[in-house]
């Protein structure tokens, strides 16, 4: 498990291409047969990807966690952008299609991961936040989260949004995880942007065509910065920082973050013009 430290706004100003680079993006996240994670320090929030080929790939604990378990005192969203696959936990398995979230609960103590085909194997996108209390474990599948339809073809960013984690669908402690699909022809995410103070957010980039990229845009709202994204990379947002993108062809990215509220809407929004 690797760490990212927090970085200041002031810091970041000075930031070339690579150390913004180090710092805030996630360049690894699904490789075959391994489970990949990364701790970030921005509300102890852990990103990773779980890809089971031939044999099933368990959650194992970490001794940075200072935990007994990897939940213990953690609870954990899982949303699967690969093939056919189903996830085990304490002896319950649940069948998680593309698209699909599971919620896994503080507390939970045996956790895997498997494919149905080790040749189109399924690609678990993992969000873990620190959890006090225990919610149930429960699956949601991609047709029960109420899509909401959202901006325009006119102004490229004509995008459905599924919310999974948050406090009108599966309940958490503090996760809050979701999902967007560019409509073919758009290709802006989050615009107009937006920030909230109080939390970090977390985003993971995936159907991006293997042959397209995508600019991620961060920074404070007068101050921003860019970062080029592939597929199956993930971006680190400091609750400082805008997070918004423009990829060369549609897309899907994956949301998610903890906080002290898990309202949808509580977010600051930046007027276009005032972006700089």
């Amino acid at each position: 498990m690797k760490q990212r430290y927090h970085n200041s706004q002031k810091e970041v100003k000075g930031m070339n291409t690579a150390e913004l680079r180090e710092q805030f993006l996630i360049e690894e996240l699904m490789k075959n047969g391994e489970v990949v994670f990364t701790y970030s320090h921005y509300d102890r929030i852990i990103v990773g990807g779980a890809v089971p080929t031939t044999k099933a790939l368990a959650l194992e604990n970490y001794p940075m966690l200072k935990a007994d378990f990897f939940l213990e005192r953690r609870e954990l969203g899982v949303i699967n952008v690969g093939g056919e696959g189903s996830i085990t936990v304490d002896g319950t398995t649940y069948d998680v299609a593309k698209k699909d979230c599971l919620y896994i609960s503080r507390g939970s103590k045996e956790v895997s991961f498997t494919s149905v085909s080790a040749s189109e194997p399924a690609q678990f996108y993992i969000l873990s936040a620190p959890a006090h209390k225990e919610y149930p474990t429960t699956l949601m599948k991609e047709a029960a989260a109420t899509p909401v339809v959202l901006g325009s073809a006119d102004t490229s960013n004509h995008r459905t949004i599924h919310k999974y984690i948050y406090a009108d669908g599966i309940q958490s402690c503090q996760l809050v995880m979701g999902l967007t699909t560019l409509t073919t022809g758009s290709v802006w995410n989050t615009m107009p942007s937006h920030t909230h103070d109080r939390r970090m957010e977390a985003y993971f980039y995936f159907d991006l065509a293997e042959d397209q990229t995508l600019f991620h845009f961060m920074g404070e709202p007068q101050e921003t910065r860019h970062l080029l994204v592939h597929n199956h990379q993930a971006i680190i947002s400091p609750p400082w920082s805008i997070h918004s993108g423009c990829g060369t062809a549609s897309y899907s990215f994956i949301w998610g973050m903890g906080g002290e509220n898990q309202d949808y809407g509580d977010m600051d929004i930046i007027k276009i013009t005032d972006i700089k």
